[in-house]
């Protein structure tokens, strides 16, 4: 109990999370006579940082830096605009379609909301769609980023639950292709009841050639990703890398990029790889900490005495998730709760790989939900709305993608059909 009030304590108190979860870690060892534990402290550290896997992360946010800088998020804009645009409410449907394209490169549900919202929210209120919805539209749409591959936190997942990064890539295709429907459906749905949507514009057809070319040469980019790791040539971190010079070489090919801004680029990439090294260091001394107590145990018995049925096990996670997602940021949920809950998830037969997805639409959803929400904040200053009316609008399509949840934990071949069909 002490540990648990100095953590929220410290939490609300507003140090950053790396300090809290060490902070946690040390309180915990003090409080149960494990003092002489701390020496060790440093070699947890360094034996957490010590993996492979790990390299993967700053090679993938370069690539998110890149593309961002060179302008990719226009270009896919307009591709959708191309296929989708014509339609009643199209602009709503090219925002989410190219949110799916933007999250197989970007990878971060905040980074893609935040640039989303500077494109397409002021765009769409232009050509007359509510404030509200396009908010909503462009904050639902960005929970694509993290599940699509490749996506940081499936990365991150692997390293905190041990499992191969590669599977998990390919698990998220098929369920971030069910929400992309489940999406489309709500804004078919409020077109129809909910007092409809502006008509679509055409483009003419030497336009839309010359759009589409220079729109979906970046698609090269998670192509060369999925198609490498499916294909067993490239490793996660090895299809980083050679997407990290794709990414490059169109930068500088669309004459957007520039070698003044390799310096602010590299640095954005090291200061974000750096917070999320630190969190996954923190929370294996404070795993490391629990273990020794035997608290894992605990937690299997006390799970176990809960059910014996893995998809109620799943729900009830679910709903853990979706709590700690409205005071913390995934990547923190993530990297704290798995390694406690691994145990329980072998003991009952539980596909790790499914467990992944599982937890990783569940804790990206806390992105949208208050009291925290960091993408409702985020599109609420670009839209210049009231919290109360974002998340109003948002509630028909985060009722989407909890739907969508409960069937993927029901159904674990939609996270695992197709990594067996592929890898194995």
């Amino acid at each position: 109990m002490i540990t648990l009030a100095v953590f929220f304590g410290l939490l609300f108190a507003g140090l950053p999370i790396f300090g809290v979860i060490l902070a946690g870690a040390i309180v915990f060892l003090a409080t149960n006579d494990l003092a002489a534990l701390y020496d060790s402290i440093p070699i947890q550290i360094y034996g957490a940082l010590e993996i492979n896997s790990l390299l993967a992360i700053p090679l993938f946010m370069l690539v998110g830096e890149v593309m961002n800088k060179a302008g990719l998020t226009q270009r896919l804009v307009a591709v959708a605009e191309v296929l989708v645009g014509g339609l009643k409410g199209g602009l709503a449907y090219a925002n989410l379609f190219t949110n799916a394209m933007a999250a197989s490169i970007l990878g971060s549900a905040v980074a893609q909301i935040g640039v989303m919202s500077k494109v397409m929210i002021p765009e769409m209120e232009r050509k007359g769609y509510d404030r509200a919805f396009s908010g909503a539209v462009t904050v639902s749409a960005g929970l694509l980023g993290p599940i699509i591959p490749p996506s940081m936190l499936m990365i991150i997942y692997g390293v905190v639950a041990v499992q191969p990064i590669a599977p998990l890539f390919i698990a998220g295709i098929v369920p971030g292709a069910l929400i992309v429907l489940a999406l489309a459906l709500v804004i078919f749905l409020w077109g129809v009841f909910g007092g409809g949507l502006p008509s679509g514009a055409g483009r003419e057809l030497a336009a839309k050639g010359r759009i589409l070319f220079e729109g979906l040469v970046p698609a090269l980019i998670p192509l060369v990703v999925i198609v490498g790791i499916m294909a067993g040539v490239m490793t996660p971190t090895e299809s980083g890398a050679v997407a990290s010079i794709i990414a490059l070489v169109l930068g500088f090919a669309y004459r957007e990029l520039k070698l003044r801004d390799l310096g602010p680029i590299f640095l954005a990439v090291a200061l974000s790889t750096a917070t999320i090294t630190g969190l996954i260091a923190a929370a294996s001394v404070l795993s490391w900490a629990l273990a020794f107590q035997g608290v894992p145990d605990l937690l299997v018995e006390f799970m176990s005495g809960l059910t014996s049925s893995p998809t109620l096990f799943l729900l009830l996670v679910i709903v853990m998730l979706l709590v700690l997602g409205m005071f913390l940021e995934s990547i923190s949920v993530l990297i704290v709760v798995v390694p406690l809950l691994m145990p329980v998830v072998t003991g009952l037969g539980i596909d790790p790989i499914h467990f992944g997805v599982v937890c990783t639409v569940a804790t990206v959803i806390g992105l949208v939900t208050p009291p925290v929400g960091p993408g409702l904040y985020i599109a609420m200053v670009a839209a210049d709305i009231r919290m109360g009316a974002l998340f109003k609008a948002t509630l028909p399509f985060l009722a989407a993608v909890l739907a969508c949840l409960v069937l993927i934990a029901a159904v674990p071949a939609l996270s695992t059909w197709l990594p067996k069909v592929t890898i194995g």
